[in-house]
């Protein structure tokens, strides 16, 4: 997922925080088994709920999310993180799988000394969030995946593979125009905002990668393969959202329902005009629907996505 883009304001029911409330924003370098990670925590103090942690895409760092910020740390702590692997951290080699990075991310909240989280993982992230979910319950409130699946099809399968050997051979333009393809949704899918502005970001990223960034990506695509991606341990009975967007078309409506029935306490909803990219063409009401989400207030009837489906396995058995 993009890192940053050039977006129109959204309208959205989080009211704007105060401008004179005082915002203290730390960065930390980590380091778990040598490999060094920073993460960076926005803390606006009076929280109403546990922090939140927020697990971005395989093209996202731990400033992806500066611009949900203002309205997420209004009711707590945000923490972002470079996991090795991301951003700014060190490389991770292939051998290390979705295992060592939820467990990276307790080492995060250990040294940060916080004992239960918010957990919002989008995408990539989303694996390692359910991952850490799995293994970690009693540090989790709450969890919340976006754009997730509980499979990678043979497809993506194959494009991994194709893109290895586009790497291989420096096809830098052949990637971005592939990866521009398939996190964007194809013209006539549906209305999606910022639909040619995400497009253009996604290429740009892409194109613009230094060696060491595209290294990552093909180590983040051989990880994919040599590891489990999901796998159907016992999940916390928290309260759980799934969110896709309304024209994903990597990770659609239909493998998101797929992931909310595996978890204990979830419910379903897509973000209205959006694709794989819904945190980033629709700002300030995914930031709404995460602040709702985390503080347990209605998400019924909001005028930027479906009615929430019930279709947890304990919810739906009671």
């Amino acid at each position: 997922m993009p890192t940053d883009a050039v977006l129109t304001q959204d309208t959205s029911p989080v009211a704007e925080p105060h401008p004179a409330e005082a915002v203290l924003i730390e960065e930390r370098s980590l380091v778990l088994d040598g490999f060094r990670f920073t993460c960076r925590v926005v803390d606006r103090g009076a929280p109403v709920t546990e922090p939140i942690l927020i697990l971005g895409g395989s093209m996202q760092d731990r400033n992806s999310y500066v611009r949900h910020e203002k309205w997420l740390s209004t009711v707590g702590r945000v923490i972002t993180v470079d996991l090795p692997g991301y951003g700014g951290a060190d490389f991770l080699p292939g051998e290390f799988g979705v295992d060592f990075l939820a467990a990276a991310t307790r080492h995060l909240l250990d040294e940060l000394g916080v004992p239960r989280v918010n957990m919002v993982g989008a995408c990539y992230g989303g694996a390692i969030g359910l991952r850490f979910a799995q293994h970690h319950p009693e540090r989790v409130a709450r969890l919340m995946l976006v754009g997730m699946t509980t499979h990678v099809t043979a497809e993506y399968t194959a494009s991994m593979e194709r893109w290895a050997a586009m790497i291989e051979r420096d096809d830098t333009a052949g990637i971005a125009r592939e990866l521009a393809e398939g996190f964007v949704s194809p013209l006539g899918a549906g209305r999606v905002r910022k639909h040619a502005a995400m497009a253009r970001l996604v290429h740009q990223q892409i194109t613009g990668q230094n060696a060491e960034q595209r290294r990552n990506s093909a180590e983040h695509n051989s990880r994919m393969l040599r590891h489990d991606w999901y796998r159907p341990e016992p999940v916390p009975e928290v309260p759980s959202l799934v969110v896709t967007g309304e024209h994903d078309t990597l990770t659609t409506p239909a493998m998101g329902r797929e992931v909310a029935r595996s978890l204990p306490r979830a419910r379903f909803l897509t973000i209205d005009e959006t694709d794989h990219l819904a945190p980033m063409e629709r700002i300030a009401d995914f930031a709404d629907l995460v602040v709702r989400f985390c503080t347990d207030a209605s998400l019924d009837e909001l005028p930027y996505c479906s009615s929430p489906e019930t279709l947890g396995t304990a919810l739906t058995a009671r």
